[in-house]
């Protein structure tokens, strides 16, 4: 009886200021269900992809410095941001987007479970899995989740012919209302903005 009470207080407190809405399940062709998939079954190392090394460490630690009160262990910050530079630059998205979008869906809590079943850092629905992915795929795994996350965002992005906000609202389930979008874009601008040294 204590475990399930635990497990109850534990599923509320990671539901809690989740953003995710009701992202629709749509049949995709065959040509797109095969891309997704190599996209998901991708084994390569996380790395940064910098054009150089101290650049690639540069943004380490500006983004490390920005979300240490929200993730304190610095060996899982380290690693957690790696994985989103390196999903999302893989995916083609700007990584300070997806740690916008990341903010908005879930405060950057890796358990994070919503009122319609979303999962984890970018609350990936699991019809994902069984659309794209494998049985035994599990949607709290750090790189599993933002992995998908990517590839589900880049395939509305491609969708709506890069017209981020409408892209958004598909990844949120509440295309054609402007509020989540624009959380999305705040969190990424106001938190997450990154202009290289080289660049200032």
């Amino acid at each position: 009886m204590r475990k399930i009470w635990i497990l109850a207080v534990f599923m509320l407190l990671s539901s809690a200021n989740v953003w995710a809405g009701g992202q629709k399940e749509e049949p995709l062709s065959n040509s797109v269900r095969a891309m997704m998939q190599k996209s998901i079954s991708d084994n390569a190392a996380p790395r940064l992809m910098f054009v150089n090394d101290p650049e690639g460490m540069r943004w380490l630690q500006d983004m490390s410095r920005r979300l240490e009160k929200r993730m304190p262990d610095p060996v899982m910050r380290e690693d957690f941001l790696r994985t989103v530079h390196y999903e999302a630059t893989r995916a083609g998205l700007d990584p300070q987007l997806v740690l916008g979008l990341i903010q908005v869906e879930s405060g950057f809590k890796k358990y994070a479970v919503s009122s319609v079943g979303a999962r984890g850092f970018m609350q990936v629905m699991p019809f994902w899995v069984r659309t794209i992915g494998n049985a035994d795929h599990n949607l709290f795994h750090l790189r599993l989740n933002l992995r998908y996350g990517c590839t589900i965002l880049r395939h509305y992005l491609d969708i709506e012919r890069g017209d981020l906000y409408r892209a958004l609202g598909r990844y949120n389930g509440s295309l054609g209302q402007p509020q989540y979008p624009n959380l999305v874009v705040g969190a990424w601008r106001k938190h997450w903005n990154y202009i290289p040294p080289s660049l200032n």
